[in-house]
């Protein structure tokens, strides 16, 4: 055991970009040899499949999520030479962010999926129900894999790996990972062991879900024909947890002895039913009797109604086989007993139940002085300093259709709450610029077919306004704009559904003076994918521009950043998304995004919602400078954008 780890260990320092055993996962790379971060797999499964023979392979996954199921490798790992898929959550491995991991075997469109084998580890026997038509399908090409820092979840199992009756020796190591099933939270079956180098689960999180049937935090069955004088299974520093028992061993029909160690390990069952309801077996459990199972316990804490169980009716769970060293405790129901070696708990663990949920990793980002909702029921927000202070410009408009009364601007003092203006009826998705003592708004006028062109709004004084028309759209709507003052000049961004590309696309003007522009012929960011709501600022020889993406198949909007110095050659920031992780009031959505700068901290603010019914405006303070904002994310490599530039479109959208 120690020589393979150390080979596993030697191979997460040495492997680099480049260096042939290293692939990389990421959603920001091109997909095309997996090689660097700027050619990254989108996949997890097209890293697996590029895996090589031989052993020695390390992936490496930039955190994000992957909705994917079924993962198998193209090929094993080799004794000494673990094969390794590893999540980048702390940005050591250079993915240039944080976070976690997130690997949801989940239907990406109606969400969990429970339905026996279907989860993150592909495997089936074909039988197994009239469903199960395809052919009996092992997880043994994950032997002498090691994984490490993924987020698993969302199917029957998690990282559950059963070899469907090939009955062969087999190992994985897992660490630091996160696992959740409706039926098991982490295990093995059908498998043999090898003596110096066990199944291993270290500082993780195993959850099983589901209270009724075959279900376990952690579940084992391995096909020895006697009780091994060793573990086939460790578990070190590990939180078990599920409704029906923490940790299972056996099925109905086997009659096979299997041993597991926990060290430091936490066990805990949900289901604290009185005798006269629906109890849970035990804690620790073993299917049919319990001579097939044996435990070795070392420094652990148990909680749930009794210690051990067995699940067939008349089993014989007093022949569960176990030991305890050190500090074993147990946290039961009143009347039941504890068995010899146990120290019975009277008061509740509060430290062991604290762990039932992981800790958060860091998410790379800079952290807010203030996030805080501003307004109710809008979408769209621009800020502008005005006279010296602080206004919000609104855009009013209805949740959906309306007339062109309903859609209107108001320019709003923040210190006071008053009205400076209301104009530009039928008009929203504006944004504005203050220049010259003048304040120039550019919005799109709504009608019942769509959203059109784009019209500057200008004055002086609030009360006198001139208007026309600066962008007439083509064969296309257009929708949100922003505008910033650039080394010649003036740019804007605006929003356009041009159907020579898949969906929203942002496009970009120049002008002298605010009032007479002129388009960029042949150039578009985002031309391959959603790209809206834009927001473009200049620092320090850079055009900056915030937008929205749409996350498919997981359905959220995110804020991403992205810079060029011509508007034609794009990077994206490795540190995408700068908005993105919903919080409890804020829907799948984080769009909209727009910047101001007010006594040297930097405002952002942005839209919450679920882009159908509801949308609010929240906003961020952060303590240092717009152009430190801007320039932060990209303090580590970017990522060169290839579907952006000037560059043919990939396709035509009829």
């Amino acid at each position: 055991m120690a020589m393979a780890l150390l080979a596993v260990g030697c191979l997460s320092v040495c492997a680099a970009p480049g260096d042939g055993r290293s692939l990389y996962v990421s959603k920001l790379g091109d997909n095309s040899d997996g090689q660097t971060w700027a050619t990254a797999f989108t996949t997890i499964q097209a890293a697996l499949d590029a895996v090589p023979e031989g052993g020695g392979t390390r992936i490496v996954v930039r955190p994000d999520t992957y909705m994917e199921a079924n993962l198998s490798p193209a090929h094993r790992g080799a004794a000494g030479a673990y094969d390794e898929l590893v999540g980048d959550v702390d940005g050591a491995l250079g993915s240039g962010t944080a976070g976690r991991v997130v690997i949801d075997s989940g239907d990406p469109s109606r969400g969990f999926k429970s339905y026996d084998w279907w989860g993150p580890i592909r495997a089936t026997v074909q039988g197994w129900s009239p469903e199960h038509t395809a052919p009996t399908f092992s997880a043994i090409e994950w032997d002498r894999w090691l994984l490490k820092g993924l987020y698993v979840t969302g199917g029957d199992g998690g990282l559950m790996w059963d070899l469907a009756g090939r009955i062969e020796p087999f190992t994985v190591v897992v660490e630091d990972c996160v696992s959740i099933g409706r039926a098991f939270g982490g295990g093995v079956a059908s498998s043999l062991s090898r003596p110096d180098e066990p199944v291993t689960f270290r500082r993780c999180h195993l959850w099983a879900l589901d209270w009724w049937g075959d279900t376990a935090g952690g579940y084992v069955r391995v096909e020895n024909d006697a009780m091994p004088d060793g573990p086939d299974v460790v578990f070190e520093d590990c939180t078990l947890v599920g409704p029906q028992c923490a940790l299972k061993g056996g099925n109905f029909g086997f009659h096979t002895y299997s041993r597991v160690k926990l060290a430091r390990c936490r066990l805990i069952v949900l289901n604290f039913s009185q005798p006269v309801g629906t109890p849970t077996k035990g804690i620790i459990q073993s299917v049919q009797s319990g001579k097939y199972l044996h435990v070795d316990l070392e420094d652990c804490t148990l909680m749930g109604y009794k210690v051990f169980g067995v699940i067939v009716e008349g089993g014989t769970e007093g022949e569960i086989g176990y030991s305890t060293k050190g500090d074993v405790r147990a946290y039961v129901q009143f009347q039941q007993d504890v068995p010899p070696g146990f120290f019975r708990l009277a008061g509740w663990p509060v430290e062991a139940f604290d762990s039932l949920m992981p800790p958060a990793p860091p998410d790379g980002k800079p952290k807010p002085a203030a996030r805080e909702l501003v307004y109710r029921d809008m979408c769209e927000l621009g800020p502008v300093i005005w006279h010296g202070k602080l206004a919000h410009l609104e855009c009013h408009r209805p949740a959906g259709g309306g007339e062109a009364k309903d859609y209107y601007l108001i320019l709003r003092d923040v210190a006071s709450g008053g009205e400076l203006a209301r104009f530009a009826e039928g008009y929203s998705l504006a944004s504005a610029i203050v220049s010259g003592g003048a304040l120039y708004v550019y919005a799109s006028r709504f009608a019942p077919d769509g959203w059109n062109d784009v019209t500057l709004f200008e004055s002086s004084d609030l009360v006198h306004w001139t208007s026309k028309v600066v962008i007439e759209q083509e064969n296309e709507n257009l929708f949100n704009s922003s505008v910033c003052k650039g080394p010649d000049g003036y740019v804007m961004a605006y929003e356009s559904s041009d159907p020579a590309y898949p969906a929203f696309t942002v496009k970009f003007a120049r002008s002298r003076d605010l009032r007479a522009w002129t388009k960029v012929e042949g150039v578009a960011f985002g031309r391959n994918r959603y790209t809206a709501c834009p927001c473009i600022r200049w620092s320090d020889g850079w055009f900056y521009l915030l937008y929205a993406e749409h996350r498919a198949p997981r359905h959220y909007y995110q804020t991403y950043i992205a810079r060029s110095r011509d508007l034609r050659s794009w990077e994206l920031s490795s540190a995408n998304p700068i908005l993105g992780e919903q919080g409890i009031d804020e829907g799948i959505d984080a769009s909209d995004p727009e910047l101001a700068e007010v006594d040297g901290r930097t405002l952002v603010y942005f839209a919450v919602g679920d882009q159908l019914t509801w949308m609010n405006i929240k906003r961020e303070v952060h303590d240092m400078p717009l152009g430190k904002y801007l320039a932060w994310w990209f303090r580590r490599e970017p990522v060169p954008d290839k579907g952006s530039g000037d560059a043919p479109a990939p396709h035509a959208v009829p």
